[in-house]
């Protein structure tokens, strides 16, 4: 029987839990830290480490976990402790782990190494400059004109990207990331980009340093409002299959993308392994640019991607780390899709505390069509949630932006939409939004063929 550590305490975390939580195979899943939904989770754990003054000492704690409760692999959510080396001091440790070594991870840390590693290898792209002075920055958009993305370089939550419509917003933008330092260090460089027409998708892949294994595709709803309209955000919802990616899409997707990144880092020296997720645009005549790397599975796409997952991904995780993956894997034919239920202020606050009420109980069969997903939640009595698995007599509070996914299985992308806004509109708690319009592009197409 195995021991699993799942690092995170979001969606894409609950997610990845109670998949590896379903394998007969898996006695305990470890969650650091967890949430209140992966404490309520049969068979899982939320863990608190002690309080760490640097990443070295926050990696030497999980190594420590690891060492005493004979863990099996671990499996790294998110991407901060990616890009901090977390994967490289697990393996000096002996300790197996899933996900990218800080050398790859840049592909995400860093708009600049990421670009830059673009252009060296052919893969598509917008075309860009990169800026650490506000002013020079600004006379380049004045030459370039609007709209334009405007992209904090380092990690910010998936919140530092702008894309300004007009000169006067792309000014702003500088000023808030360059002059401001409203995203701290991540926003001491930015990068400017053309912008790309076309419909989004997220391309998902695990890979081993050699194979590739395609995900099940996705779209995510980056923008705040209905109509995508309003901020951008870490995501509002999302959906799988994505119907834009065609299989000829998917092809040129695999060899102008995915591949080359593949061949690039082991001529580097540097396999990469782990999940690789490339966020696209689709133009109108199916080619596709890139328009960020992910060094990890996406939040939210990983919700309704694991709600068709029919393989094991203990097993599928365990092949990557043996050099081993297989091509494809089992899916579920019917399509999922997430709603992302928000606190108050959200994306530029977000308000904790506040009671949730209206969530279904915890269903024991793991086959429900319908699965509410936890981000940032906790129990009341104690913010860092709860290490028992009762939760009785525990109110659930928000404990963050994003608060919970609520995600659904269906025959059709309109019917998987309509069963998760019933449940989504169930729950409440002050301040609590939502779209409903979560979908849209596929629910359109649907309805064109009908």
């Amino acid at each position: 029987m195995m021991n699993i550590l799942v690092i995170g305490s979001g969606g894409r975390e609950h997610a990845l839990a109670w998949q590896c939580a379903k394998d007969d195979n898996v006695q305990h899943v470890y969650v650091v830290p967890g949430n209140a939904g992966t404490a309520l989770e049969p068979k899982c754990q939320n863990v608190v480490l002690e309080p760490a003054h640097s990443e070295a000492d926050e990696h030497s704690a999980v190594i420590e976990f690891c060492q005493n409760n004979a863990i099996d692999m671990v499996i790294v959510g998110p991407e901060a402790p990616l890009v901090t080396g977390i994967v490289d001091a697990c393996r000096a440790a002996g300790i197996k782990a899933w996900g990218p070594t800080a050398y790859c991870a840049q592909l995400e840390g860093s708009k600049t190494f990421a670009k830059e590693f673009m252009a060296q290898n052919d893969i598509p792209t917008a075309a860009y400059q990169g800026f650490t002075d506000a002013d020079a920055a600004k006379a380049y958009i004045d030459e370039q004109g609007a709209p334009i993305v405007i992209k904090a370089d380092g990690l910010a939550a998936g919140k530092g990207v702008i894309v300004a419509e007009t000169v006067e917003q792309a000014h702003d933008a500088i000023d808030d990331m360059l002059a401001d330092n409203k995203f701290g260090d991540a926003g001491s460089r930015v990068v400017i980009e053309q912008f790309l027409q076309g419909e989004e998708a997220s391309f998902i892949c695990m890979v081993d340093g050699k194979n590739i294994l395609p995900m099940a595709t996705s779209q995510d709803h980056k923008r705040a409002f209905e109509g995508d309209t309003g901020p951008n955000t870490g995501g509002m919802g999302a959906y799988s299959p994505a119907p834009v990616v065609t299989q000829e899409v998917h092809d040129k997707v695999m060899a102008q993308v995915i591949q080359p990144v593949v061949n690039a880092m082991n001529a580097a020296g540097h396999p990469y392994t782990g999940f690789l997720y490339a966020g696209l645009m689709i133009d109108k005549a199916g080619d596709p640019y890139v328009i960020e790397f992910n060094c990890r599975f996406g939040d939210p796409e990983t919700q309704p991607i694991l709600m068709r997952l029919q393989s094991s991904m203990v097993d599928l995780v365990a092949q990557g780390l043996a050099g081993q993956l297989p091509s494809d894997a089992q899916w579920d034919a019917r399509p999922a899709l997430g709603i992302v239920v928000a606190s108050k202020g959200y994306p530029e606050t977000s308000s904790k505390g506040d009671v949730i009420a209206g969530l279904p109980e915890l269903d024991a069969n793991s086959d429900s069509a319908v699965k509410v997903f936890h981000a940032g939640t906790a129990f009341s009595h104690d913010s860092n949630a709860d290490t028992a698995n009762t939760g009785n007599n525990k109110e659930v509070i928000t404990n963050g932006g994003r608060v919970l996914c609520v995600t659904a299985l269906a025959d059709t992308i309109s019917e998987a939409q309509q069963a998760a806004l019933a449940v989504t509109g169930a729950i409440s708690f002050d301040g609590a939004q939502y779209r409903r319009d979560i979908g849209h592009h596929a629910i359109t197409r649907e309805k064109a063929k009908a």
